[in-house]
């Protein structure tokens, strides 16, 4: 067995590689990066907390990955076999010139200088530092504006694009901006800790929203590809709750978070079909997670305050309070929304509050409300409904109840071709095709 891995001799392209093997690494390589991202670039940025650095050593890693696993066979511990390479190609950094010059800037480096060891580095052994990763990114010393954005990009994984997607900004625009960012943290030399607990809530609000971030992204963006709720969402809203129990949103979110992946499973049918939430089978939802969100909602409602996060993980608690077969409550539903809607507007909230409206007071009445939501938002609001998908499918189904069938049909095309999922473009396509 190799113990050492120095980054010298693995590079080659000499050798057949089966086909298979190939299909066998890639895919073990993009379930690593997928689901242990964040959490490798955090221990990563622990030990100089440079960010950019970081995320480059372990793209490195992965990289060498692709090209040796399909040869020498996927290891036993993938995560710790790119941990130990991004560790490597840091030391190769710090022992350059330009970081000898640097040196006293970073304490300790020296002793980190030589080579891992595989057999020595076990990332469940060391420890998980995505959360003092997370408030780095809500630092003062970092922009407001630029906060969220680095936390989904550096800790969830979310690309730019997928990021700037999100905050409806061009994806060129994002890209500077979490650059500017990353060397902010480094030049100001941020401390990767956890912070005096009465500094914590300053910057709760910035980690919450971006815990939030994770949970809406796939919703938000039009990658050509659907992506699942991070699994480091789940877990990290869960940390926030037990880190402040007695922070109302943080309970609020963590029992969101909770909501919505208790519904994962129910998605979908057993051919892969969308299953849209009216339609879904309440018994393929995860009870056990439903019952931990309610234990969140009654700590956060003990607390007498209301927010965000509670509003909304209180109305998919009305959702998943339905039993198979009826409607879901839907006067209470409005009543929740238009709170929402007080609290914090935003789109994803109006075109709910449009639906719950339709099933009160008919689909005009909805439609007045999907139609009074770009004029109120400005330039830049009427521009990001436009790309909103929901709204668009939202839309073409309030039109079809009421026999516009060109107009519905119109909204259809254009809810489909933003459409990321390709169950749920399928599911909207054949909806289309009911016009007729």
């Amino acid at each position: 067995m190799v113990r050492e891995v120095d980054g010298e001799g693995d590079g080659g392209v000499d050798g057949e590689v089966d086909g298979a093997a190939g299909c066998d690494a890639y895919d073990a390589a993009a379930a690593a990066a997928r689901d242990g991202y964040g959490r490798l670039v955090a221990l990563l940025a622990a030990a100089d907390g440079d960010l950019q650095a970081a995320e480059d050593a372990l793209g490195d890693a992965l990289e060498r990955a692709l090209r040796t696993w399909p040869r020498s066979g996927v290891p036993d511990r993938p995560d710790a076999w790119l941990l130990t390479v991004a560790r490597n190609r840091q030391r190769d950094r710090w022992r350059s010139a330009e970081a000898r010059r640097t040196a006293p800037l970073v304490p300790h480096l020296a002793e980190r200088h030589a080579p891992a060891h595989l057999d020595d580095v076990d990332p469940d052994a060391i420890g998980d530092r995505r959360l003092e990763l997370m408030l780095v990114c809500a630092h003062p010393a970092v922009a407001p504006a630029a906060r969220t954005p680095l936390m989904l990009n550096t800790v969830l994984g979310c690309t730019a694009e997928q990021v700037a997607a999100a905050f409806t900004v061009p994806a060129a625009t994002m890209a500077t901006r979490l650059v500017r960012a990353k060397r902010r943290v480094k030049a100001m030399r941020v401390p990767f800790e956890l912070p005096d607990r009465s500094h914590l809530p300053g910057r709760m609000a910035d980690v919450l929203e971006a815990v939030y971030g994770a949970y809406v992204i796939e919703w938000s963006t039009a990658a050509t590809e659907p992506r699942r709720l991070p699994p480091e969402a789940l877990r990290l809203a869960e940390i926030l709750a037990q880190l402040a129990p007695r922070d109302p949103e943080a309970r609020g979110l963590a029992a969101l978070v909770l909501l919505s992946s208790a519904r994962a499973g129910a998605r979908s049918d057993d051919a892969g079909r969308f299953v849209p939430l009216a339609e879904q089978d309440p018994a393929r939802w995860d009870a056990a997670r439903i019952a931990r969100a309610h234990e969140h909602l009654r700590a956060a409602h003990a607390q007498g305050s209301l927010g965000r996060f509670q509003l909304e993980a209180a109305v998919q608690a009305v959702h998943c309070a339905r039993r198979a077969g009826e409607p879901p409550d839907w006067a209470t539903l409005r009543r929740l929304h238009e709170a929402l809607s007080r609290v914090a507007p935003s789109l994803g909230g109006t075109v709910a509050l449009a639906a719950v409206v339709a099933e009160t007071d008919g689909p005009e009445a909805g439609l007045a409300v999907l139609d009074g939501m770009g004029g109120t938002a400005g330039s830049s609001g009427a521009a990001a409904a436009a790309r909103y998908q929901p709204a668009w499918a939202t839309r073409a189904e309030l039109l079809a109840r009421l026999g516009r069938a060109d107009a519905a049909g119109a909204a259809y095309d254009r809810a489909v071709s933003l459409t990321h999922d390709p169950a749920q473009r399928a599911y909207l396509v054949a909806r289309r095709a009911t016009l007729s």
